[in-house]
């Protein structure tokens, strides 16, 4: 009976569509839907209910990625195969990139660049506009760090992501690509208008939402709220504005977090502090945030912007727990307690950005539950991953190639990954953590003593582990362009050298 009460109710759902026009493809499903598509789209949600493939986010599949890896127990590889074994792996990952697409029409792999490059010197452009102001000190603070690159990783995540769930079911119960009539009925201008009236009662906050405005059209005033198809996946406007977000509030963490570490270089620069010092350093990472904030807020998605909200808190709990380093450093040999600690602290500084902008990215494309968790694991884990590579890197390249000061985490007292295995190895290391390497020459044995220790292997080991589980996360995504270039940038990311 209930099976031919759901099929009645889905044949009034097909025929309300077929009456009033196709709804709203896009988050928030009663913000942006405009014109009969509402009353459609009531009408679908009452009739057809949440779609979810499987694995559901609730399945033993997905609660496996999302246990806790036993950092202490991870072993270097057999001695003189570190460096085989994970390039080994990341190769592994490569083969996957080309079975990328559709088999039938395509089976070149497309890599990253190709698949959302364009759409990254927009987001560049973007947020250079986004961020001016009427005061030019400030628009030199603000910025200065976008002249210098970098490697935009989270806005890369973000995209991908997009494309990848556009093919994939969505809430509204449909899996046809975002294209054609289904995008076309919604106004994604009003992302960009004041809800408030009394925000553009006085002549600043008129020139800020005139900006706003501004910065999604294209630098030679292209359509400013045209979705970007490529190889048949799909990034809407809203996508594209959060990962613009997403790189402001990472910015921005950069900025404050030079001021705190005194940092000296920063991609290949001055840090910002010692070119303008710490007070303008303070106030722009303040003035990314507020910006970040007001683009967030216009997303008109409360989902989304309490998911990203939270990030802000996740940065502050990471850097309190990096102020402190350890809980106990008092202890002969670190035990798991204190990698959890370790990998806690670099969740939230670093992986919950990356995160809960891929969540969102799902569900800014009206993804269902099971894409969207898909979506956090992946950016969690490659997240973890990425900064495990990057606490290794330290110990490994120089200071040019890096972009900054290498033996930069021992000389702020932290103990990273390589610290706490060859901790393990060497229990001399434990008063040196203690007193977080301030006396003379800690430094410097703290140095040789990783070198001699499988420290650097069983790090990479375990940033192994992080990337084969954010590529397995993938699977529940259809397979794609989209979804083979996250698992070869997941690939990459094991063997860069910066």
């Amino acid at each position: 009976m209930a099976a031919k009460a759901r099929a009645a109710l889905g044949r009034l759902g097909a025929f309300a569509r077929n009456a009033l026009g196709r709804p709203s493809e896009s988050r928030p499903l009663d913000k942006l839907a405009v014109g009969s598509d509402k009353a459609v789209l009531k009408v679908e949600i009452e009739t057809t209910g949440l779609r979810e493939t499987l694995p559901g986010p609730q399945s033993p599949a997905m609660a496996r990625l999302r246990e806790p890896i036993r950092a202490s127990d991870i072993q270097a590889p057999s001695a003189g195969a570190g460096t085989r074994e994970a390039a080994s792996a990341a190769e592994d990952l490569d083969q996957k990139t080309k079975v990328a697409g559709d088999r039938e029409r395509d089976r070149k792999p497309v890599g990253p660049k190709e698949l959302v490059g364009p759409e990254l010197s927009f987001v560049t452009d973007s947020m250079v506009r986004l961020l001016e102001s009427g005061h030019p000190m400030l628009n030199a603070v603000s910025q200065y760090y976008f002249a210098g690159g970098g490697k935009h990783v989270g806005p890369m995540l973000v995209m991908l992501i997009a494309q990848a769930a556009s093919i994939g079911t969505r809430r509204t119960g449909e899996t046809s690509i975002l294209v054609g009539s289904d995008i076309d009925r919604i106004d994604f201008s009003l992302m960009d208008r004041a809800l408030s009236q009394n925000i553009d009662s006085d002549r600043e906050s008129q020139a800020v939402n005139q900006l706003v405005a501004s910065a999604t059209r294209d630098s030679n005033g292209g359509r400013p709220y045209e979705p970007s198809v490529r190889w048949g996946l799909t990034i809407l406007p809203t996508q594209r504005r959060l990962a613009e977000i997403t790189e402001l509030i990472h910015t921005a963490s950069l900025l404050h977090d030079d001021v705190i570490d005194h940092a000296e270089t920063r991609r290949g620069l001055p840090a910002i502090q010692r070119r303008f010092g710490n007070k303008m350093a303070i106030f722009a990472g303040d003035f990314l945030l507020a910006r970040a904030s007001m683009a967030l807020a216009r997303l008109r998605d409360p989902e989304v912007i309490e998911i990203m909200s939270s990030v802000l808190s996740d940065l502050v709990d990471g850097e309190f727990k990096q102020l402190q380093n350890l809980e106990d450093a008092s202890m002969a040999q670190p035990d798991e307690r204190a990698f959890e600690y370790y990998l806690d602290k670099t969740y939230l500084k670093t992986a919950s950005l990356l995160a809960k902008s891929c969540r969102s990215s799902a569900l800014l494309g009206n993804s269902t539950d099971d894409i969207a968790e898909a979506a956090h694991l992946f950016g969690r884990n490659i997240g973890i991953a990425y900064q495990l590579i990057d606490d290794l890197l330290d110990f490994t390249v120089s200071s040019a190639a890096l972009g900054k000061p290498v033996g930069a985490d021992l000389e702020l007292g932290l103990a990273t990954a390589p610290v706490l295995y060859a901790w393990q190895e060497h229990p001399e290391l434990g008063p040196l953590v203690a007193r977080r390497f301030s006396a003379d020459g800690d430094v410097q044995t703290a140095w040789r003593l990783v070198h001699a220790s499988s420290g650097i292997d069983r790090t990479r080991a375990l940033a192994h582990q992080y990337a084969q589980r954010a590529c397995e996360a993938l699977a529940v995504f259809p397979q794609s362009h989209a979804t083979a270039a996250l698992e070869g940038l997941a690939a990459s990311l094991l063997r860069r050298s910066r």
